[in-house]
């Protein structure tokens, strides 16, 4: 049996413990930490691959919340339309290794985790 280290279990733990409304709000906290990540190993610290790392897991982040939206709601259509438009910008991103196109982006990632927040306080 493989022993987890207490912050990975502390980790799952909360993780399991958290509200669909939390958990949204985690995937925006963390695409925007990715997405300030890549803009310093684009600008700061040059590195190719920490920056595509960074970009690759915004990518996942996106994926993971397109494809759980609830296509009942009129908003999904909107929200799936702008994870396409962020995929389309974040492959570009990554292709060319511009921080300008993740600068663009990061206001988006940020309206996005706010509004979210606020409206998972009213549930």
């Amino acid at each position: 049996m493989i022993q987890q280290n207490p912050y990975q279990k502390y980790m799952q733990q909360s993780v399991s413990t958290m509200t669909p409304g939390q958990m949204v709000v985690a995937l925006y906290d963390k695409a925007i930490t990715e997405l300030n990540k890549a803009i310093y190993f684009i600008e700061e610290e040059p590195s190719i691959p920490k920056a595509h790392n960074s970009i690759t897991r915004v990518a996942d982040i996106v994926d993971t919340l397109d494809a759980h939206l609830k296509e009942k709601y009129e908003i999904s259509k909107n929200l799936a339309a702008m994870y396409q438009y962020f995929r389309e910008n974040l492959i570009q991103a990554n292709v060319k290794k511009d921080a300008e196109i993740l600068k663009m982006l990061l206001p988006f990632f940020q309206e996005l985790r706010d509004a979210f927040a606020q409206a998972s306080k009213g549930f």
